[in-house]
C-alpha cells in the first residue's frame, strides 16, 4: 500500500483533489449523455427532477465515499477490508464495474478524437442523414476506430503512469480549467444564435405533463453515472485527501461543478439544435449525428465544432483516468505491484477487451447475448447491475457496519468542523433514503418495474 519510496501518494492541495474528483465526475455523461436524456424526456421537466436527485442522492453518496476513503487511506478493496472484512466483495464489485466501463469508454473516447479531427476539417454535411451515415460507416469500420481507441487508452495510461501528483493532479489542473473555459465560450456562442429562445424555452420552462416513471428512472441513473458513484473512483480519490481538508465542503463543490457543466452542456446544445431546426430528442446520436449537421450550418462551424469535441475529449480523459486509478491502486496495495507495471498491464488488458466492444459495432454485430452486442452488454452489466449494487452496499457498510458515528467523526475532522446537517446526512439520507432510491434503480434495471 505504498509507493516505491515507501510513502503513500496523495494530492498536494485541496484544489488538486477538487479538479481530479470533478474530472472523474465530469465526463461523457455530462456532455454526451445528459443532453440527449434531457431531450428525450421533455427538457426542463427532466432538468428539475435531475437537480432534486443530485441533492437527495448525489451529494449524500459522494460524501459517504470520500469519508470512507479518507478514513481508511486505502483504495476500494482495502477500505472495505479495514472497516468491514466480510464485505470486501463490495469493493471488488466497484473495481469490476470500472474495469468494464473503461474497456468500452475508451472506444467512445476514440470516436471523440476522430470527430475532433473531422470537426476541425469541417463536416460539410447539413443533413443528419448524411452525418448518420458518416457515424455508422466509421464505428463499423474494423480498423480505424481501433487506432483511435489505442490513442485514447495510451494517453489514459500515460497520465496514471506518472502518479497522483505528477500525473492525475497535474493534468487535471490543466484539463479542468480548459474544459470550463470551452464550456463558457460555447454556451455564449450558442445563446447568441437568432433562434436560441426556442431552445431555452424547451430546456428551462418545465412541462410536467411529459413526466413519466421513466423520467425519474433516467434522472436517477444519470446522477449515478455522472458522479462516478459505486465504482471506487471517488472513494480512492478520497483516500488521497489530506486529513485537514473539509469533507462536507469538497463533497458539495464537486457535485455542484458536475451539475453546472451538465446544465451548461444543455445551454450549448439545445439553442443550437432549435436554431437550425433539428430534433432535440435525437437520443445518443445527438452528439455524433445531429451536432455535426448543426456545426455545418453554423458560421465558423469548424472552429466551434472543434472546440466542442475538444471539450468532449477533455471530459472523457479526466473520467478515464479515474476509472483506471482505483484498479492501479488495488494492484499496488494488495499485490505489491509498482505503479508503472499496474497501469500498463491493466490498460493493455482493457484495450484488448475494448477491441471486442469496437468490433461488435460492425463485423461482430451478429454475435449477441440477450439481444445485445458486446459493447451494449458491457454497458448494461456495469451501469444497470454493478454500479447500483456497489453504491447501495457502500452506503450500507458506511452507516450500518462502520457506523454513522464513525462516519460523522471522520467527516467533521474529529468534531473540529461544524457540519449542521451532519446527523441528517448520516442517519437519514445515507442510511435510508439514498440506498432505497438506488435499490429502486437496480430493480428497474432488472426490468422489475416497467415504464
Amino acid at each position: 500500500m505504498s509507493q516505491e519510496n515507501g510513502t503513500r501518494e496523495g494530492f498536494a492541495s485541496k484544489i488538486g483533489f477538487i479538479f481530479a474528483a470533478a474530472g472523474s465526475a465530469i465526463g461523457l455523461g455530462n456532455i454526451w449523455r445528459f443532453p440527449w436524456l434531457a431531450g428525450a424526456n421533455g427538457g426542463a421537466a427532466f432538468l428539475v427532477i435531475y437537480l432534486g436527485i443530485v441533492i437527495l442522492v448525489g451529494v449524500t453518496m459522494f460524501m459517504g465515499e470520500v469519508t470512507l476513503g479518507r478514513y481508511t487511506q486505502l483504495s476500494n478493496v482495502g477500505a472495505f477490508k479495514k472497516v468491514a472484512p466480510g464485505w470486501t466483495w463490495v469493493g471488488g464489485m466497484g473495481l469490476l464495474a470500472g474495469f468494464l466501463i473503461l474497456s468500452y469508454y475508451s472506444v467512445v473516447g476514440g470516436w471523440v478524437i476522430y470527430y475532433l479531427f473531422r470537426a476541425i476539417a469541417g463536416f460539410h454535411m447539413t443533413d443528419p442523414k448524411l452525418t448518420g451515415e458518416l457515424f455508422g460507416s466509421f464505428i463499423s469500420n474494423p480498423l480505424l476506430p481501433l487506432l483511435f481507441h489505442a490513442i485514447f487508452m495510451g494517453v489514459t495510461i500515460w497520465i496514471c503512469y506518472n502518479g497522483v501528483q505528477g500525473g492525475i493532479e497535474k493534468y487535471s489542473n490543466i484539463m479542468m480549467p480548459a474544459l470550463f473555459a470551452i464550456v463558457i465560450i460555447l454556451a455564449i456562442r450558442s445563446l447568441t444564435l437568432p433562434g436560441a429562445a426556442k431552445g431555452l424555452q424547451f430546456y428551462l420552462v418545465p412541462d410536467f405533463s411529459k413526466v413519466t416513471g421513466k423520467t425519474f428512472l433516467d434522472a436517477l441513473g444519470q446522477v449515478f453515472f455522472s458522479l462516478s458513484l459505486g465504482m471506487g473512483s471517488i472513494l480512492t480519490y478520497g483516500s488521497y485527501l489530506s486529513k485537514k481538508e473539509n469533507i462536507p465542503q469538497v463533497s458539495t463543490i464537486v457535485p455542484i461543478m458536475d451539475t453546472l457543466v451538465a446544465f451548461t452542456a444543455g445551454l450549448i446544445i439545445f439553442p443550437a439544435v432549435f436554431n437550425y431546426g433539428f430534433e432535440p430528442a435525437a437520443g445518443p446520436g445527438l452528439t455524433f449525428v445531429t451536432l455535426p449537421a448543426v456545426f455545418s450550418e453554423m458560421p465558423l462551424g469548424n472552429l466551434f465544432g472543434g472546440a466542442f469535441f475538444l471539450l468532449l475529449l477533455l471530459a472523457a480523459l479526466t473520467s478515464a483516468i479515474s476509472l483506471l486509478e482505483p484498479l492501479t491502486a488495488y494492484m499496488m496495495e494488495e499485490h505489491g505491484w509498482q505503479r508503472k507495471r499496474a497501469t500498463v498491464v491493466l490498460g493493455s488488458i482493457m484495450f484488448v477487451i475494448g477491441i471486442g466492444a469496437s468490433l461488435s459495432m460492425g463485423v461482430w454485430s451478429g454475435f449477441q447475448i440477450a439481444g445485445k452486442v458486446f459493447f451494449d452488454q458491457l454497458d448494461w452489466v456495469a451501469n444497470n447491475l454493478l454500479l447500483p449494487l456497489g453504491g447501495m452496499f457502500t452506503a450500507i457498510v458506511v452507516t450500518w457496519i462502520w457506523g454513522t458515528k464513525n462516519a460523522l467523526r471522520e467527516a467533521t475532522n474529529d468534531g473540529t468542523l461544524t457540519f449542521g446537517l451532519g446527523d441528517f446526512w448520516a442517519n437519514v439520507m445515507l442510511k435510508y433514503i439514498a440506498p432505497a432510491l438506488v435499490a429502486f434503480l437496480f430493480l428497474a434495471g432488472l426490468g422489475v418495474f416497467k415504464f
